[in-house]
């Protein structure tokens, strides 16, 4: 897979996941100073992206890529 490919997905997953904990987590994290939210954030967002969002994006990929062979 090529790095474009790599960054792009990299990209599809963590946009959503931080736009969606953020909203979660607003509140939660208000009181909280404001120099401690992004490694707060970043702790929730990477793991969820590295073990869940990203093994998923690499298979459809996959899928996509075996799919577009067979049909040629």
């Amino acid at each position: 897979m090529s790095r474009h490919h790599q960054a792009l997905m990299v990209w599809i997953a963590v946009l959503p996941t931080l736009t969606v904990l953020q909203l979660a987590l607003g509140g939660l994290l208000e009181p909280v100073p404001p120099y401690l939210r992004p490694p707060i954030v970043a702790t929730l967002v990477v793991p969820i992206v590295v073990y869940g969002l990203l093994p998923r994006l690499q298979r459809a990929r996959a899928r996509l890529i075996r799919g577009r062979e067979i049909g040629e």
